[in-house]
């Protein structure tokens, strides 16, 4: 039992992710496709969405890899080639956007809905927290008064 403990502890150490990079996507300089794949694990599949085109199955990964390979065959720096597929794509393609007027709802926009939703639950709380009851009307305590005679007298009657 424990050797098979073992050999399942080392799969699961030896597992990395997957690389959805296809042999006939792979460029015949190491130093390249080293940049290359560098910039892929940067860049957000638009299909998956939390997935790097890097990692990413689909074909519209497939395509953005290829764009990006050709992009850096052609001499484009890392920068040229990430610009182009921000410009065709928009900032969300990039996992790690960076900080500008244009992103700040990406990099702030989950913690304004946090603040809204811990105002709004504060208030919700506050609004049902127990208080001070407001005092009964002289019609009320007449009521209660009736309702408590009528208890003494009943339970008076059954003891």
């Amino acid at each position: 039992m424990s050797r098979l403990l073992l050999i399942a502890a080392s799969a699961a150490a030896l597992a990395g992710a997957a690389h959805a990079v296809e042999p006939d996507e792979v460029m015949a300089d190491p130093a390249l496709e080293a940049r290359a794949h560098a910039l892929s694990r940067e860049m957000r599949c638009v299909v998956c969405q939390n997935q790097s085109i890097d990692d990413s199955d689909a074909a519209l990964a497939k395509d953005m890899r290829i764009i990006l390979r050709e992009r850096i065959a052609a001499g484009d720096t890392d920068e040229e080639a990430e610009g182009f597929l921000v410009a065709r794509y928009g900032s969300f393609v990039q996992l790690k956007p960076p900080l500008r007027p244009d992103t700040l709802a990406l990099w702030f926009g989950p913690l304004v809905v946090l603040v809204a939703g811990g105002i709004g639950a504060a208030i919700y709380m506050r609004g049902r927290a127990p208080g001070k009851a407001a005092p009964l009307s002289a019609g009320e305590e007449a009521e209660l008064a009736d309702l408590m005679e009528t208890d003494r007298s009943s339970s008076d009657r059954a003891g």
